[in-house]
């Protein structure tokens, strides 16, 4: 038991020396932070990111998270920039250079290149006396007070602190350049957090399945149409208007108060005024009304007029949720 209290200390000393790093980056926001968002707004190219070791893999990330927010950015590994891949930045991209102590030998070997080049060098430096912050053209600090790794050594609240400082810069770009929901679905169709921003009730209506009958339809058709179909529900119709809804629970109620109804027709047994929602309606915006109403069915509408019928697992199987 005395073991388990104590990896859960050292967890928790972990989290707060880490949270302690990112705390402290506050006090060393300066007019740099908003000059770099500026010229990286301006710039014509793209936003070329590079590291060694830890600090690279953290530019890793930081490129995908640009390039998903509208910042065309591109990673270059500092060590192979000097072998070769420097021919990466052209004419018009700024370089972001991170690096924890600024004096790694690929770094002081890259950063006079990188100027000869012309370009702007942003330099993420987690120490103000090493050679990238005396060099960069601008410096974003990230200087941290230690590591959360119990001999200070391996690089723990350093990245968590470029990384952080990091998604600050992107964030700041976004806002700056009114990034909204709909671009960032841009970049990302795929998967559930895609489809939560583009995909619409309108395109889960079955091109199939009518999913609708007259009011005059009788009963016994009714349930026909309704086991055919996989929405277990059809729209009611008065000349091609809603009137109302019949769903597989409606005729089951019907069947328990109804012995006989072989005179009955579709007016007899909907459910008057259904929920509708129009068809340029977010997919998550119906599933939302679903559960909002408790109900597993929406009908659709386009221009006022009647399109089809959602069924909840129509929304389901898009894996949205």
């Amino acid at each position: 038991m005395k073991k388990a209290i104590d990896i859960l200390a050292s967890a928790q000393k972990t989290i707060q020396t880490e949270a302690a790093a990112i705390t402290g980056l506050l006090s060393q926001l300066n007019s740099d932070f908003e000059k770099s968002v500026k010229l990286i707004l301006k710039a014509k190219g793209r936003l070329v990111i590079t590291g060694v070791g830890k600090s690279a893999i953290i530019a890793q990330k930081l490129v995908a998270t640009f390039n998903s927010t509208g910042q065309p950015a591109v990673f270059m590994h500092a060590a192979d920039a000097i072998h070769g891949d420097l021919g990466n930045v052209q004419k018009g991209d700024i370089v972001l250079c991170i690096s924890k102590s600024g004096d790694s030998p690929e770094i002081k070997v890259l950063v006079p290149l990188v100027k000869a080049l012309g370009s702007v060098l942003i330099g993420m430096a987690g120490n103000e006396k090493g050679f990238l912050a005396k060099h960069a053209d601008l410096v974003l600090m990230t200087v941290v007070d230690k590591e959360a790794c119990p001999n200070n050594l391996a690089p723990t609240s350093s990245t968590t602190a470029q990384l952080v400082m990091g998604d600050a810069l992107a964030v700041a770009l976004m806002e700056q350049r009114g990034f909204s929901s709909k671009d960032f679905a841009r970049y990302h169709p795929g998967g559930a957090l895609g489809k939560k921003l583009y995909v619409r009730m309108g395109d889960l209506v079955s091109k199939e399945e009518k999913r609708e009958v007259d009011e005059n339809l009788p009963v016994k058709d009714v349930i026909v149409a309704i086991s055919k179909g996989r929405a277990g529900a059809v729209a009611v119709l008065k000349k091609k208007k809603i009137i109302g809804i019949i769903t597989d629970g409606d005729i089951r109620r019907m069947l328990e108060r109804n012995s006989d109804f072989a005179k009955m027709t579709a007016i007899d047994v909907m459910s008057k005024n259904p929920k509708v929602i129009d068809s340029n309606e977010l997919a998550v915006s119906g599933f939302q009304v679903m559960e909002a109403q408790s109900i597993t069915q929406l009908i659709v509408i386009k221009n006022e007029q009647y399109m089809g019928i959602v069924h909840l697992h129509d929304i389901l199987k898009e894996g949205i949720f």
